[in-house]
């Protein structure tokens, strides 16, 4: 939530809403499972990139990680958070 509140209106009001889709759409026809980080996913949202998991036994979708696609740094931090 942090580094969302920190964008400009117009990217956070992008990201909320890709987030929100997750309801009604938790694997989008444009998303990835992460190889070497299942069972987490990716979703390009412009120059963004949201990493969340989905528990399918308890119909919950956790968002891990939201950062900029460029340069790598999002699976930097991604690293980071799991080991």
């Amino acid at each position: 939530m942090k580094f969302i509140k920190n964008l400009p209106p117009k990217h956070q009001s992008q990201i909320k809403k890709y987030i929100l889709n997750f309801q009604e759409t938790p694997i989008p026809h444009d998303s990835q499972a992460l190889k070497g980080y299942e069972p987490y996913r990716r979703k390009d949202c412009g120059e963004y990139r949201i990493i969340y998991k989905i528990d399918e036994e308890i119909k919950t979708i956790y968002i891990i990680l939201v950062g900029k696609r460029n340069g790598g740094e999002v699976y930097k931090f991604l690293s980071n958070i799991l080991n």
